[in-house]
């Protein structure tokens, strides 16, 4: 729950202050809050920046023919986005803790800007909505545990995930609070019933310096245990962890990189938003983040080259 709120009221903040556009997170967390650092903002924006590229690169590889799978997804605001754009999948699946997709569902529920685009892509007359699940014919939330795969296979059974359909899965720091061995069950189950599938994963890397350590006992501190923390000591392994869970082929940057990678206009718009006395402070934080994404293409389609 923590981290979830955190996540949230921090990429509120970020597009209070115009690091980017997201027209539905107001929906979400109400309060802008209180002030973030400058390089926690720019972290987000990187995030942000990243996961939206390569969400849209494989949009546009498969021509919208394909879903998306959030996992562990909390307030996010990305099917409103692909919505807007009119670049949205067949199907757009969140999952989440029954707890966070209850309040996420009560949101929804009760304010017009948030149902409204369901209601425009639903066709048929039954909107299934109850305290823990909300499925329309393009949207769909499950609230479910990803440590229990039997009951998180089941459920998006109930809810028509078609795993002969491209699909792309995504996580954001929620690999690293499962176990290695649940996490790479996890990894393992989607390569196994997904033969087209792409994974991308942001996550904490290089966690064995003393930065990373210093990192590690902040969240300590708010009972925030890092269970899975040994798969995120470096790039590789990082990339073994999909590797030995039957993924083709897998790609890893950190985020300094991704950072360096974005359109420099942009970059050079959000630079001039706010001072950042603390240069050397970016760059740790962004060090110790990354981006993976992992495919498996039996059909084809040239992932590997996204």
């Amino acid at each position: 729950m923590a981290t979830c709120d955190d996540a949230s009221t921090c990429k509120r903040f970020a597009t209070s202050k115009g690091y980017w556009t997201d027209l539905y997170a107001q929906y979400f967390v109400r309060q802008i809050g209180e002030r973030k650092a400058p390089e926690i903002n720019r972290g987000y924006y990187g995030r942000v920046r990243g996961m939206n590229l390569l969400i849209d690169a494989f949009l546009k590889k498969t021509q919208c023919y394909c879903q998306v799978v959030n996992l562990g997804a909390g307030l996010d605001t990305t099917f409103w986005r692909l919505k807007d754009e009119n670049i949205m999948p067949k199907k757009f699946f969140e999952v989440d803790f029954p707890m966070i997709v209850a309040r996420k569902i009560h949101h929804i529920k009760t304010k017009p800007p948030l149902s409204k685009p369901l209601i425009e892509t639903h066709s048929t007359d039954s909107l299934l909505l109850d305290g823990h699940s909300l499925d329309s014919d393009r949207y769909c939330i499950i609230g479910a545990d990803l440590r229990d795969l039997p009951a998180l296979e089941e459920k998006l059974k109930k809810f028509q995930i078609n795993p002969e359909l491209p699909t792309l899965f995504l996580s954001e720091c929620v690999l690293v609070y499962m176990t290695p061995e649940k996490s790479s069950k996890l990894l393992n189950w989607v390569a196994d019933t997904f033969p087209t599938a792409m994974f991308i994963n942001y996550e904490q890397v290089n966690m064995n310096d003393r930065f990373g350590q210093i990192m590690i006992e902040n969240l300590q501190r708010r009972q925030c245990n890092l269970a899975g923390v040994d798969v995120c000591q470096s790039l590789d392994s990082q990339k073994e962890r999909f590797l030995s869970a039957g993924w083709e082929s897998v790609n890893a940057l950190d985020m300094m990189t991704v950072y360096s990678m974005l359109p420099w206009e942009d970059v050079a718009r959000i630079e001039r938003l706010e001072f950042l006395d603390e240069k050397e402070l970016l760059h740790q934080l962004l060090q110790h983040y990354c981006i993976c994404w992992a495919v498996k293409d039996k059909l084809s389609l040239g992932e590997a080259s996204i």
